[in-house]
């Protein structure tokens, strides 16, 4: 799905306002159970997994990033937020707030990726011929492909404990949320 660059780029100015919505939505809507979080608990630690993985391969605006998850899918930041969002969600036992989850992951981060991509071609030449190679969000099966291994370097330089943090904010809500009154 292609995105006009002019949405793309207001999705882009939306996303940290956008945040802010969903944790109002999220914090409004979630009506958690010990058994929904429990439910949602495999899919989010898969989800920071994802992340933790991938930002230990990234060295922002450095290098093409084509090892570790790289080599299976380009954008495994966002899938891993994907699965994290979808764990937190089932915890949250809202209806509502999936279909809020998912109209902003459409709405906001799918034009974002769009523009991200196409920053990316522009700083990498080899960007067009990996970005043929392996896709966007459903990651290849198959034997990965070589490069670097994962640094501890890159985790902390990408801040990814942030991701780690978030999510025990929103465990810590949905278990508050789940006692009886």
């Amino acid at each position: 799905m292609r995105f006009p660059k002019p949405y793309a780029d207001a999705a882009q100015r939306l996303r940290v306002p956008g945040g802010f919505l969903l944790l109002a939505a999220f914090v409004l809507l979630s009506r958690p159970g010990v058994e929904s979080i429990l439910r949602g608990l495999p899919l989010s630690l898969i989800g920071l997994w994802i992340r933790a993985w991938a930002a230990g391969h990234l060295a922002k605006n450095e290098d093409l990033a084509v090892s570790g998850p790289y080599s299976r899918v380009r954008n495994p930041l966002y899938l891993g937020s994907l699965f994290l969002a979808g764990g937190v969600v089932i915890g949250a036992r809202s209806w509502w707030l999936a279909l809020i989850f998912t109209a902003a992951f459409v709405l906001i981060y799918l034009p974002v990726i769009q523009l991200e991509e196409e920053h990316l071609r522009k700083l990498f030449p080899g960007y067009a011929s990996y970005a043929r190679r392996v896709p966007s969000l459903r990651p290849r099966l198959g034997a990965s492909g070589g490069g670097r291994g994962f640094r501890w370097e890159l985790y902390r330089r990408n801040k990814e404990w942030k991701a780690l943090a978030g999510y025990l904010f929103a465990l810590a809500w949905l278990l508050f949320r789940s006692r009886p009154y």
